[in-house]
């Protein structure tokens, strides 16, 4: 018969977590997150969410870590960095920018971290599950109660001499640890976040209205808000203005990065995206490339929709390349890539009569 490990000290548990990259760890209470639920169904109802659902869809179950694990008592709440240590360079011709957080998959190594601490809390008889970019928790509120940071302005979690710049993940169990202290605000009066978003979309501290979030409005389907067009620029999955704004992330940031280098050699940095390339692509070969970003029903044509608002955004009818991407997408028999092809040669023809 197994004899159960002993349950791991907190200092082994840190000790872990490091050998996969996290810095940063807190205890939560496996309780009710009633603050988190509020909000959640507050914004719900006055339509912020925009459709979204995610956490959303389900805020009884999204903010009760006892739905995820019975008799859980403690949630484990993780950051790990997600900034890079270079810049890689922006390449030739009509390039799509991507949001820092899906230049590769950064929750892959966190969730191999997270199980790590779970499987050896498990080794001690208790049950622990782990959870990264999932639905059935909010992490942001659980990093908040884990004293991992604050909420800043912009709704992200800030982690004192850090920023923002990480992801976020959990691991509930019925282990108990200490309960963490809650950090305190550090924001002040600045509102660079507020006054630096391109939609103004931060509507009052912390509060995002996902309509007006490009972030959001990139994974959304259906038609992209034409009054956004222009803002998206050159945006195909992602926005980081609110954290590249924030002194906090951008100054403290500098300190918590991953090297590029140290990649394993299958991983593939996609911080920039050839927007001609990409809608002259076929659907198989754009779930090969980008099959990892979330989207929409697994649908390419909302990567296409995105690619033809920045092609007229940074194109230029005066290349033959160009204009024939746009004359074959404005008679596509989708209604939605004929309505974004028709914008964007529009657009150029503006654009190259002034």
């Amino acid at each position: 018969m197994r004899r159960p490990l002993s349950l791991p000290t907190w200092n082994e548990v840190i000790d872990l977590a490091g050998q996969h990259g996290i810095e940063h760890l807190g205890v939560a209470p496996a309780s009710v997150l009633d603050r988190a639920r509020t909000a959640l169904n507050e914004r719900k109802a006055a339509g912020l969410h925009a459709g979204m659902g995610f956490t959303y869809r389900n805020p009884e179950r999204s903010t009760d870590p006892l739905r995820a694990v019975a008799n859980a008592k403690s949630i484990i709440v993780a950051a790990r960095p997600y900034r890079a240590d270079e810049e890689p360079e922006r390449p030739a011709g009509v390039q799509a920018r991507i949001g820092r957080y899906a230049w590769i998959d950064h929750y892959a190594p966190l969730r191999t971290g997270l199980r790590a601490i779970a499987h050896r809390i498990r080794g001690a008889d208790h049950r622990a599950v782990a959870f990264a970019d999932d639905n059935s928790i909010v992490d942001r509120e659980v990093a908040y109660l884990g004293g991992l940071g604050w909420f800043g302005k912009n709704a992200n979690i800030l982690i004192p001499s850090a920023g923002s710049f990480f992801v976020l993940g959990s691991v509930v169990t019925t282990a108990i640890y200490p309960v963490s202290e809650p950090v305190g605000d550090g924001c002040g009066a600045c509102r660079r976040c507020i006054d630096g978003c391109p939609t103004g979309a931060i509507i009052a501290p912390g509060v995002v209205d996902a309509n007006r979030c490009l972030a959001w409005l990139v994974q959304q389907p259906g038609t992209f808000p034409v009054e956004f067009r222009e803002a998206l620029d050159d945006r195909l999955y992602g926005c980081d203005d609110c954290q590249e704004v924030c002194p906090p992330s951008v100054r403290l940031g500098d300190k918590h990065r991953i090297r590029l280098a140290d990649l394993p050699g299958d991983q593939r940095v996609e911080a920039w995206v050839d927007v001609l390339d990409l809608l002259e692509a076929t659907d198989q070969q754009l779930i090969e490339r980008h099959g990892r970003w979330y989207l929409a029903n697994r649908e390419p044509v909302w990567w296409r929709r995105n690619a033809l608002i920045v092609l007229g955004n940074r194109g230029d009818l005066a290349d033959p390349r160009t204009r024939a991407v746009l004359d074959r997408y404005r008679a596509d028999p989708d209604r939605i890539l004929r309505e974004h092809a028709d914008w964007a040669a529009e657009r150029l023809t503006r654009a190259g009569v002034r």
